[in-house]
This record gives C-alpha cells, sequence and structure tokens, in this order.
C-alpha cells in the first residue's frame, strides 16, 4: 500500500513537472536554445577568422623568409663583385704607379692648366662684361684651337720642331715632332689623333 502510494505521490510530481515545465520554463529554455545557437554560431565564425588569419600571418612569414633569403643572395653577391672592384683597383693602381719627377712633372703641369683656366675664365668675364672689347682674331684662334685640341704649344722651339703637350683625359702626353722629317699629311694625322670624337 505504501509503494502505491509513492509511485502515486511520484506520478502527480511527474505531472506537476511537466506542467511546470511546460507553463514556465518552456519560453526561458527556448531563449537558451537561441542564445546557445547564435553562440556556436559566433564561435563557428570566429573560428573561421582565426583560421585565414593564421593562414594568413603564416603566407607573410613565408614571404618574409624568402625575402630574406634573396636579400641575402643579393649581399653575397654584392660582397663578391666589391672583392672583384677592389682587386681590380689594387691591379690598377700597381700598373699605374708613377716615379717621383713623372708625378711632380704632372703636379705642374695640372697646376700650369688650371693658371690658364682660370686666365681663360677672367678673359670670358671680361668679354661678358664688355661686348665692346674686340679680341684678336689669332689670339681667339690659337684659344679655340687649345679648347678643342687640349694641346699646350711651346712657342721657343726650332721652326721644323712642334713641341708641346697634349693634356687628356687620363694622361698628359708629351708631344714632339721634327716636321723636315714627316709630310704635312701625317703630322697632321698625328695631331688629330689626340682629339677625342666624343662630343
Amino acid at each position: 500500500m505504501a509503494q502505491s502510494h509513492k509511485f502515486q505521490d511520484m506520478v502527480e510530481m511527474g505531472e506537476g513537472l511537466v506542467a511546470f515545465i511546460n507553463s514556465s520554463l518552456l519560453e526561458p529554455m527556448r531563449q537558451v536554445k537561441d542564445e546557445h545557437l547564435a553562440l556556436f554560431d559566433q564561435h563557428l565564425e570566429t573560428k573561421e577568422i582565426v583560421t585565414q588569419i593564421v593562414k594568413d600571418v603564416t603566407q607573410i612569414e613565408e614571404r618574409a623568409g624568402q625575402m630574406l633569403v634573396d636579400m641575402e643572395e643579393e649581399k653575397t653577391s654584392r660582397e663578391r663583385e666589391l672583392d672583384s672592384l677592389e682587386e681590380q683597383l689594387r691591379q690598377a693602381t700597381a700598373k699605374s704607379q708613377m716615379s717621383d719627377s713623372e708625378l711632380q712633372f704632372l703636379q705642374r703641369e695640372l697646376e700650369s692648366l688650371r693658371n690658364t683656366e682660370h686666365e681663360l675664365q677672367t678673359l670670358q668675364s671680361e668679354v661678358d662684361e664688355d661686348t665692346t672689347v674686340v679680341i684678336p682674331s689669332a689670339i681667339y684662334v690659337a684659344q679655340l684651337y687649345h679648347h678643342i685640341t687640349k694641346i699646350k704649344w711651346e712657342y721657343d722651339t726650332p721652326p721644323n720642331v712642334l713641341k708641346g703637350v697634349h693634356y687628356g683625359a687620363d694622361l698628359a702626353t708629351p708631344i714632339n715632332i721634327d716636321t723636315s722629317t714627316r709630310s704635312r699629311s701625317d703630322v697632321s694625322d698625328q695631331l688629330w689623333g689626340f682629339v677625342s670624337t666624343e662630343w
């Protein structure tokens, strides 16, 4: 009899519980379920975003690593080029060493050339300032020849000897020609050989 009563109590309690759930907890449970689904969707979306970020970071790291490798290769290549250039410079320096007398001669000639250039600049300034000054044509032609040929002549030589110095881009070359033993054409060809064709 006691068991029957207990069973009846359980049935009533179950019915009451079902009624209570149906009446009062159904809506909150639906809300919890909806919130849970929304949270799950947000979790999936966040997971996709994080996955994409990880992929992007991985790609960036790979590109940065490749750039670093390329830069190291470029650096190594540049270092090899620098070593080669330094070796070429050492060889060129060894080949181009001059004796003290040659160096002094070139320094004197350079100083003379600078003085001449200064004189020409002064003369040009005077011409620019006063256009009424007339330069004699012989001086003008001599200066023009000197400017084109880069040859400085010595004028205290015998009539049949041409002496001077040609100031090339890299080297000053002495000129000493005996015109009595050579044709005018040969002399002219040799002198024109000093003139640069680069403008």
